[in-house]
This record gives structure tokens, sequence and C-alpha cells, in this order.
């Protein structure tokens, strides 16, 4: 069993920091790319940061030179450094990774979200 379990969500000021954490659980044997996306309601999930096993990453225009994605290949774990965060960077935040390695198969699988509002 793969899981994706997310951490690091909650209330904070405009112009505030949070940093969020995506562990992957299970027999792994390794992840190429992993994401962050986020959603409000009444909207479609939309792509935030994403970054690849080597380190190659991309960001949504509207997080860019404010956000910093980054992973820990050893820990399978993904993060995601909100600095400077906006009231409009309120949304629940989701990480995937759906190129799971695990045994001969490969996974695509979403973490439960977390919650990021920010406050004027």
């Amino acid at each position: 069993q793969v899981e994706l379990v997310e951490s690091g969500g909650g209330l904070v000021q405009a112009g505030g920091s949070l940093r969020l954490s995506c562990a992957a659980s299970g027999s792994i044997f390794s992840i190429n790319y992993m994401a962050w996306y986020r959603q409000t309601p009444g909207k479609q999930r939309e792509l935030v940061a994403s970054i690849a096993r080597g380190g190659s990453t991309g960001y949504a225009d509207s997080v860019k030179g404010r956000f910093t994605i980054s992973r820990d290949n050893a820990k399978n774990t993904v993060y995601l450094q909100m600095n400077s965060l906006k009231v409009e960077d309120t949304a629940v935040y989701y990480c995937n990774a759906p190129d799971i390695q695990y045994g001969s198969t490969w996974l695509n699988r979403w973490g439960q979200g977390t919650q990021v509002t920010v406050s004027s």
C-alpha cells in the first residue's frame, strides 16, 4: 500500500510563510515526478509547482519567486516553501506523484489535501 501524507497547512497572515510537506509511505522503489496542486471551491485543481527526480522544477506564473519546491529522494518526500503569501493563495493544497515505481507496477497517488488560509 502506498500513500501520500501531507502536513504543514494552516492559517497565516498575508506576507507570511508556510512550509508544506508530503511524504510517500510504502515499499517504493522510486518516484520520478512530484507536484503540488491547489483547489478552491468551484474551480478546477491547478498545478502550482513540480519537480523531477533529478531536481528540475516548474512553477505556475502566480507563484514564481514566492514558492520553492524541493524534495528528499531518500525520504520520498516533497516540500513546498511558500513565502510572501497572498490572500489569493488560500486553497486546499494537494501533492501528487503520478509515477511511483512499486515493485513491477507504476502507481499514481494523491495526498488527502491540506488547507492553507491566508488572512488579510
